[in-house]
């Protein structure tokens, strides 16, 4: 790396540490005040400034195309605005080796952002909804939003409970035949689970339609198979926000492979997976904006910064219209996510070849 791409290298990542520390305190005070709101019980002034703080990093990494744009504003437009940029051009450098500087940190940064998502925001964000989970309700066994349900054919299951993310408890099982008619109900206390996806339900009570009448029996034990897995468990009390890339991709697979609804968790996979993608469009996008030589004397850093702002805001709010749309009209997922990069892309192509360098 020579001279000048560790030069611009080092003034980028300052600034896009200043400007995530900066967003960061805001909204870490605003989701603060928020949560403090919310406290009650258990659930005191100190598990609810442990669950902002673990909850921050998988909130600043939905604002980094934000804050990548930002901060590649501010480092631009401060080495144009000290006449640098100007004796970079004027010394010879094509405009590739400025991008080729501005390249490098950015690559570093998007493996950043994928291990991030992989490693430390979804653990830290999991950690602190089993938090407040445990902190704010009476009974943290109990799954939210009413348990969990899921389909395998003609075959509905509910969970109920689940202890230290394993042992799944208050289990109903209902079968239907073609004719959507009920013709099985079982309920389990508890359950063991096989890696081979087959349960073992303990303290059966079972209900079988038999001569058109339903006929009730008891068992201590009771075999089911094709379940979740011990893998998959921890997943079910889990939002799709929370889990990791690879569980997310493997519980997808699950879904899909029992026929059941898998859209949300499918497009939050790309979105996330492509978060990294998306924040070098934007990076690339900063760059006409702020180092456009010819345009030196007029411009300032406050308005180029006001206008990054802008493009930023409009960025989220088109791309959360583009996903809700394309959820709506089932397009292919990740056209849908990428999209808006692509647009970001062009829009950054036209505008370097108009940049003056």
């Amino acid at each position: 790396m020579s001279i000048l791409e560790r030069y611009i290298a080092g003034n980028l990542i300052r600034s896009w540490f200043v400007v995530l520390l900066v967003l960061g305190t805001v909204f870490g005070l605003i989701a603060l005040i928020q949560e403090l709101d919310r406290s009650h019980g258990g659930y005191g002034v100190v598990q609810v400034f442990n669950f902002t703080l673990m909850s921050l990093p998988h909130q600043l990494l939905d604002l980094m195309p934000v804050i990548a744009l930002l901060g590649t504003i501010l480092a631009l437009a401060g080495l144009d605005k000290s006449n640098e940029l100007t004796i970079i051009c004027c010394s010879g450098v094509p405009l590739w080796k400025l991008l080729k500087a501005i390249a490098i940190p950015t690559a570093g940064l998007m493996i950043l952002l994928w291990l991030c998502l992989e490693f430390v925001s979804a653990p830290l964000f999991q950690s602190a909804q089993q938090l407040k989970s445990s902190t704010r309700n009476d009974n943290p066994e109990v799954l939210p939003n009413g348990g969990v349900w899921s389909k395998y054919r003609n075959r509905y299951i509910h969970i109920g409970k689940m202890r230290n993310g394993k042992i799944p408890g208050n289990i109903d099982l209902f079968r239907f035949d073609d004719e959507g008619e009920l013709i099985l109900a079982i309920s389990a206390h508890t359950a063991r689970v096989s890696p081979d996806r087959r349960w073992q339900f303990m303290g059966v009570r079972k209900k079988a339609l038999i001569d058109g009448e339903f006929q009730t029996s008891h068992a201590e034990q009771l075999e089911i198979d094709n379940l979740w897995s011990q893998a998959e468990l921890p997943t079910l009390s889990l939002s799709s926000q929370s889990m990791r890339l690879s569980v997310l991709y493997e519980y997808i697979a699950y879904l899909k492979a029992n026929e059941q609804a898998h859209e949300d968790y499918e497009f939050t996979f790309w979105q996330r997976l492509t978060l990294p993608v998306t924040v070098a469009a934007m990076i690339l996008l900063a760059t006409p904006i702020s180092a456009s030589i010819g345009s030196r004397r007029d411009s300032n850093l406050g308005y180029n910064m006001a206008f990054g702002a802008l493009i930023g805001i409009f960025f989220f709010l088109g791309s959360q219209i583009t996903y809700a749309v394309g959820q709506l009209l089932h397009v292919n997922y990740l056209l849908t996510t990428l999209s808006p990069v692509a647009a970001v892309l062009l829009f950054s192509a036209f505008m370097l070849r108009r940049m003056r360098w």
